[in-house]
């Protein structure tokens, strides 16, 4: 077998896509895993939605994904070899130009070329799919250039896979339809014909196509929410690949080493958010200390923790609850990020009671829990669990409500925030046992 040479070929009229990123996956570990070659092309002949911050994207998205291309081609930069063959094509009376109205105003007669279709039984093996079947006489002549000098997308993605030397055409099987077009073409051209592996589509959970209308599709969007590209590459890998083990979590290496199209499934794959947040989550967890603390850091530039002991409780509490660097945000907005801070929050003495008691009775659930922090042993604060250890049984014994909401507030300022215990060990014995003076002061 001559070496496998495969290809991702995008057009850059939008940004990546998590379908044409899954795409360029498979074809990277196929490639990869036979030893052979993986092509990038952009197809940017659309002139009119071609732009250049998409094709930037598309090279960004690919670099961070770690999808690194043999060979890239750009597909405007063949144009002159595109005309070269479908002149060769007419002279060959293998194609002929046509006058014709045009589409959009009958009034106006275009010269489109269009191939000698000679409409016979066409079977290929798709590797994923067996055997498919067109009967082509039904395409008629069909176009395969606006005119002589402008290629249809059938007929450049022909030339550019022949000239490229493409071996295997990996793609998704909306595609399935285009191929008897494009085998007669390579025929005509006297190209050899290339082995086909057409993948499932991916699909919205509630199994409804996914649109760039209704959900987010772009990589870009999904590195910005702060996803890992270990855990998108080791999500979007298992969407319609299985490796017949039960094993979920794999390196880029290993998914090489295993990827098979024999395990590609003929099913459409779901995309489950819920579930690549799962696997972000896994990367987060075996990220080493140094890294986590780094990434962390920039997601809280503008918040105001200056004690460094507090920024390391900080992490620790971060990294037990985040399952993607975009929830650091959301925590930050969740505490007003005030329960971060050396800052005292401004307490407004009406939200620190609970319900009918009244002040003095929350005065007095505060001015237990101060002395209960006071009087527990320095590893009290070794943890949340461990401050929970410590004013859980006086809760339990004085209503959990009573005691927790005015100690949650008190340390916050916040009615909505995590619980109290998670921000007394992020906060230390010192801070919260002069937050919780401050709320005694005010009551």
């Amino acid at each position: 077998m001559s070496e496998v040479r495969t290809r991702i070929a995008p057009s850059p009229t939008g940004y990546l896509h998590i379908g044409n990123a899954r795409t360029a996956l498979f074809n990277f570990l196929f490639a990869r895993h036979q030893g052979g070659t993986f092509i990038l092309r952009l197809e940017d002949t659309d002139k009119e939605r071609s732009k250049k911050e998409y094709a930037d994207d598309i090279f960004t998205q690919f670099e961070w994904l770690g999808l690194t291309a043999d060979e890239t081609y750009i597909q405007s930069e063949h144009v002159a070899r595109h005309k070269e063959l479908l002149h060769k094509l007419v002279s060959e009376d293998k194609a002929y130009i046509s006058s014709e109205p045009a589409k959009d105003d009958a009034a106006r007669t275009v010269e489109v070329v269009r191939l000698r279709n000679p409409g016979r039984i066409i079977t290929f093996n798709d590797l994923i799919r067996g055997e498919i079947t067109f009967d082509t006489a039904e395409l008629k002549d069909f176009v395969i250039a606006r005119s002589i000098d402008e290629p249809l997308y059938h007929f450049a993605v022909v030339a550019d896979d022949g000239e490229a030397g493409i071996t295997h055409v990996i793609r998704g099987e909306d595609h399935i339809s285009n191929t008897p077009r494009q085998i007669l073409i390579q025929e005509a051209l006297g190209l050899s014909r290339p082995m086909y592996a057409h993948l499932p589509l991916i699909m919205a959970p509630d199994k409804t196509k996914l649109s760039k209308r209704k959900h987010q599709t772009s990589v870009k969007i999904f590195r910005e929410l702060g996803f890992l590209p270990q855990a998108m590459v080791n999500f979007m890998a298992l969407l319609g690949w299985n490796p017949g083990t039960p094993q979920e979590l794999f390196s880029t290496t290993e998914l090489i080493d295993a990827f098979s199209i024999e395990h590609v499934q003929k099913n459409a794959a779901v995309f489950d958010e819920k579930k690549l947040r799962w696997f972000n989550r896994q990367y987060l967890l075996r990220m080493g200390e140094e890294e986590f603390h780094s990434a962390a850091s920039e997601r809280l530039a503008h918040a105001a923790v200056s004690e460094s002991a507090m920024v390391s409780r900080l992490f620790t509490v971060i990294r037990e609850r985040i399952e993607v660097w975009s929830d650091i945000d959301a925590m930050l907005k969740e505490g007003g990020e005030l329960y971060f801070t050396t800052h005292e929050p401004s307490l407004d003495a009406k939200k620190i009671e609970w319900k009918e008691e009244g002040p003095e009775a929350t005065k007095g659930h505060l001015v237990r829990c101060a002395e209960l922090l006071t009087e527990a042993p320095p590893d009290a604060f070794g943890n949340p669990d461990a401050v929970k250890a410590v004013i859980w049984p006086y809760a339990e014994s004085a209503g959990r409500g009573s005691v927790l909401w005015p100690l949650r507030y008190a340390l916050t300022g916040q009615e909505k925030s995590p619980d109290p215990f998670t921000v007394a060990y992020v906060l230390g014995r010192r801070n919260t046992l002069e937050r919780i003076s401050v709320a005694i002061d005010i009551l």
